[in-house]
């Protein structure tokens, strides 16, 4: 009767370990100690290179509203100014690939990449969505001599002035430096700044003579006539400032614009970076990101997905690279 008792024990012990063992794995299972968690199921941090009040800044804040609720989870815009993007890029490359950290890009990080001034490479980046494709103008303080730009050039012709935009070898030292010779006129005497509300500030103050901005970093000052805009640097015209010539009119072969997107980096795994586009891309045509567009003058079309824009930061490398070989500063 003993053995039978201590057989009938083993039995049950038998009968009851899988079921245990069952248990134990769905609980693991549901806490995430084996399985992957659901994504996104933490903060997704947004980096950026740009001051507060900036393009960069102001279109990346905007683009987050509405992204926040339909990827359902918080997402905190995290500022690491400093170095054309050489700062931002060094802290995403610090965090895990897992799709938790994603970075606003501009073509200043393209071309700081091909100065050789950031950890990271070009085939590092993976585009998710473009969110503006902006054009850059050329502005002077609203109480300037200057009505037009050929009043502007035709000193120009004689005197260097000061130009004001973000860090040295960023998009608007191109753009000041490509249009001064496509003009004829002196090379400008370049000030760099931290973001757009810094150039702003400048040339209000009367510590730059032009500023290289874009329509959404001085709407507000345009508005109120402390700022003037005399070039947009694009073929056609900004249905904001119907009154305003491109360079393209002026016969000047200077089209430049601050394109901005988002990207994470390689490695990151699939199904996060399509999750990540379908959010992004979904949120931004939000009529609350759409109002945003065409406050600044931009359309619908400034917002493309990862085919499309990874495509397009081919070829901005690309042309970077001709446009600081041709300014003598990339070999």
């Amino acid at each position: 009767m003993f053995n039978n008792k201590i057989s009938a024990n083993k039995n049950h012990r038998q009968q009851i370990w899988p079921l245990f063992a069952a248990t134990i794995l769905t609980l693991m299972l549901a806490t995430g100690s084996w399985a992957q968690d659901k994504f996104p199921s933490q903060t997704i941090e947004v980096v950026t290179h740009a001051g507060a009040g900036g393009g960069t800044d102001v279109t990346t804040r905007m683009a987050l509203l509405r992204t926040r609720r339909v990827l359902k989870t918080d997402m905190v815009v995290v500022s690491k100014r400093g170095g054309g993007g050489a700062v931002a890029m060094n802290y995403i490359n610090s965090r895990p690939r897992d799709g938790y950290a994603i970075m606003t890009i501009t073509p200043t990080h393209l071309l700081t990449i091909a100065r050789g001034k950031s950890p990271l490479k070009l085939d590092d980046l993976v585009g998710l969505a473009r969110a503006t494709d902006d054009p850059q103008l050329l502005m002077v303080k609203g109480d300037s001599k200057f009505k037009t730009i050929q009043e502007l050039l035709a000193e120009a012709k004689q005197k260097s002035f000061k130009f004001g935009g973000t860090q040295v070898g960023a998009i608007d030292q191109i753009t000041a430096f490509t249009f001064a010779k496509r003009a004829g006129i002196k090379n400008p005497n370049y000030i760099p700044y931290k973001g757009g509300g810094a150039i702003v500030t400048a040339l209000i103050g009367g510590d730059i003579d032009i500023g290289v901005l874009n329509l959404s970093e001085a709407e507000s000052q345009i508005s109120a006539g402390e700022i003037r805009p005399l070039v947009v640097m694009a073929k056609k015209r900004m249905k904001p400032l119907p009154d305003v010539p491109t360079t393209v009119e002026l016969g000047i072969d200077a089209v430049f614009s601050t394109v901005r997107g988002f990207v994470t980096l390689k490695g990151v795994p699939e199904d996060r970076v399509k999750m990540l586009e379908a959010g992004l891309i979904k949120a931004m045509n939000h009529k609350v990101y759409q109002s945003y567009l065409e406050t600044a003058g931009l359309g619908p079309d400034s917002i493309v997905g990862s085919a499309d824009w990874n495509t397009q930061i081919q070829q901005l490398y690309k042309d970077g690279v001709a446009a600081l070989k041709d300014l003598g500063m990339l070999k």
